[in-house]
């Protein structure tokens, strides 16, 4: 079965408890946190101290992507918030590999994503550190973007690298994700998705959110 983790870049910040509460209870496996930097992506939203907050609300797990440059010295500080899945960029750091296997030490799930513009290779010898790999979709920086068609071609070489190694890694794709093209990304390879604005937006959380899981699982299921 798919995951849904629904983004909170596109909820109402004046009621996030409430928005956590409502997209759990509407049938999300997680909780999509984007952490920017305004340096390394063209934003600024928040960092631990709200991830801490959001940590005492939420029942799914924290599924925080830092887009921030360098990441190295901040790791512990998302972890130590709450992070479940802490995913950050290849892009990021020149040190991946101590990257993500002091996330693994300190008790998260390590996660690696990859912008448009990055080939997949060098996700090669770092799949065996990581318990999820993110392809973004999109340029990150912002909500509301288009799907990058690209993206599929992507999402297939790396599902060929995941099983190629006999991996257990999650594939997971942000940006654009919506009810009519969650199908493409699943059969493509993808098992995660992350949706901001096509669950936000809408007024019936769970009808989205249980389109999108029918139309991915049907998606997996054809790749099969």
């Amino acid at each position: 079965m798919i995951k849904i983790s629904p983004s909170i870049l596109s909820a109402d910040f004046a009621r996030l408890g409430e928005e956590i509460r409502a997209v759990e209870l509407a049938g999300a496996d997680a909780i999509h946190v984007d952490v920017m930097d305004g340096h390394f992506v063209p934003n600024l939203t928040l960092g631990p101290p709200v991830i801490s907050s959001l940590a005492k609300v939420a029942q799914k797990p924290l599924d925080v992507h830092v887009m921030v440059a360098p990441i190295d010295h901040c790791i512990d500080d998302y972890i130590q918030a709450g992070a479940h899945y802490l995913t950050i960029h290849a892009e990021a750091t020149v040190h991946a590999d101590r990257a993500l296997n002091r996330i693994r030490e300190k008790g998260a799930k390590a996660g690696i994503s990859i912008n448009p513009g990055t080939p997949v290779t060098v996700l090669q010898d770092l799949l065996h550190l990581t318990d999820l790999v993110l392809i973004m979709s999109v340029n990150p920086g912002f909500g509301g973007q288009s799907f990058i068609p690209r993206a599929l071609d992507k999402i297939r070489a790396v599902r060929r690298m995941i099983d190629e190694q006999g991996l257990s890694v999650e594939l997971q794709v942000d940006g654009g994700i919506k009810p009519d093209n969650i199908f493409a990304a699943a059969q493509a390879g993808a098992d995660f998705f992350v949706a901001g604005s096509a669950v936000f937006s809408q007024p019936d959380y769970r009808s989205v959110i249980e389109r999108m899981k029918e139309n991915g699982n049907a998606g997996k299921k054809a790749r099969q």
